[in-house]
């Protein structure tokens, strides 16, 4: 990762070197981002890549930027590369085709849609945790984190939930392509064919036997237009892939976060313990706090000066939601946990504007169930003393979480 890009014009902002796609220790990111964000506006170009990028780092900013799709377009939306070859659905679609996608999916994704697997989450959850208590550790990020939303994406699809240990290879590899050299990017690809092989099949038993299109996600994709056309069957795939990868990772990177900090800060543990109810707000601060999406990748559509940077056609944008999050123009003690802050719904830990996560609602409620489920039957747990956290750059996440209780 250490190559460079050419020098060029970058106007007022700064050229700054990190490259954020390395992994650190525990919660460097969190602070380096934070660094960056306050120094020469929070506005700079990236060289540490082939193509560098435009960072915007504070959070007015990055709201502005999100709110502009006809300038900054979503063609690729990896700000690491500009020529990513992972197609993703319906991330990468712009303007009207990509409204047509969203409503035929968005329905699955809607607070009602999300109601009704509730019921589902929370018994796989209890079910899971029951086996794992009489152990006496665990680590969390790479057994339960893992196995629980997994379950719950095949269950949502209607597969076969023993699947999953097969499934979370394969996103691994496909996460490891966003950040990676040229030996991630083939790793990538032969995940992305495989997934997408997983998926033909499925989708080939859905056009045998046919299931509810308003309960089946798959049924819905392969008899629903997207605006007057049938959506064709290679960007079913593709849509499929897309949320296994979309959905698993950051779902199981939010609670090794959430429980970093409640094993760190037993104070917080213990009111969320004593008040379970508490939890649908604390997820959202949660989010806020820990950034798992560190940066939502845009293209430039046409050449723009955008707070004195001189932005060309075709540059890549890292809009910097997790340094956005922890701006203290925006959030007041930024670094504090406190769920009764009262604009903690502005976060952008989701995204804003035409492309905000399409899976945030269905995030959420898998996240209260299985806190609230965990903190019933192990409500008091450590990590050992010795244990070295590291997190994975590019895509935040704990690449491990050893945990243990008496």
């Amino acid at each position: 990762m250490s190559e460079r890009a050419p020098p060029r014009d970058t106007g007022t902002c700064p050229v700054l070197h990190t490259d954020y796609r390395v992994d650190r220790p525990a919660l460097e990111h969190r602070v380096r981002l934070s660094a960056d964000r306050e120094a020469h506006a929070g506005l700079y170009w990236n060289d540490s890549t082939k193509h560098g990028f435009w960072m915007i780092t504070r959070f007015a900013d990055v709201l502005e930027a999100l709110n502009m799709p006809e300038v900054f377009d979503n063609r690729q939306v990896n700000a690491f590369d500009r020529d990513m070859k992972l197609h993703l659905l319906p991330q990468t679609l712009n303007g009207r085709e990509h409204r047509e996608l969203r409503a035929v999916l968005n329905p699955f994704f809607a607070p009602a849609a999300v109601k009704r697997i509730e019921a589902i989450a929370r018994e796989r959850a209890r079910a899971l945790i029951r086996e794992l208590e009489p152990r006496k550790s665990v680590d969390l990020v790479n057994e339960f984190g893992m196995q629980y939303p997994t379950e719950i994406f095949l269950s949502l699809l209607g597969l076969p939930t023993s699947d999953g240990t097969m499934m979370l290879r394969w996103v691994e590899d496909i996460f490891a392509g966003f950040f990676g050299g040229e030996a991630g990017v083939a790793a990538a690809l032969v995940a992305a064919e495989r997934t997408q092989a997983y998926f033909r099949e499925a989708i080939a038993e859905r056009e045998r036997n046919p299931r509810n299109p308003k309960t089946d996600l798959v049924t819905r994709l392969l008899v629903a237009n997207a605006g007057d056309k049938p959506i064709p069957r290679e960007d079913v795939l593709t849509i499929c892939t897309t949320l296994m990868a979309g959905g698993l990772d950051t779902t199981r990177a939010a609670m090794g976060y959430i429980i970093h900090h409640l094993a760190r800060f037993p104070a917080d543990r213990e009111q969320l313990i004593a008040n379970p109810g508490e939890w649908t707000v604390a997820v959202d601060e949660f989010v806020r706090l820990y950034p798992l999406i560190i940066q939502d990748g845009r293209q430039a559509a046409r050449d723009i000066d955008f707070h004195g940077c001189p932005v060309r056609a075709n540059d890549m944008l890292w809009l910097g939601l997790g340094s956005a999050n922890q701006d203290p123009r925006k959030f007041e003690n930024p670094e504090k946990f406190d769920p009764s802050r009262n604009n903690l719904r502005d976060h952008v830990g989701f995204g804003s504007g035409p492309h905000r996560c399409l899976g945030m609602h269905l995030a959420k409620m898998e996240i209260v169930a299985a806190m609230q489920e965990w903190h019933r039957l192990i409500p008091h747990y450590r990590i050992p003393a010795d244990a070295k956290l590291t997190e994975r750059g590019g895509q935040l996440r704990l690449q491990h979480l050893p945990l243990e209780w008496d």
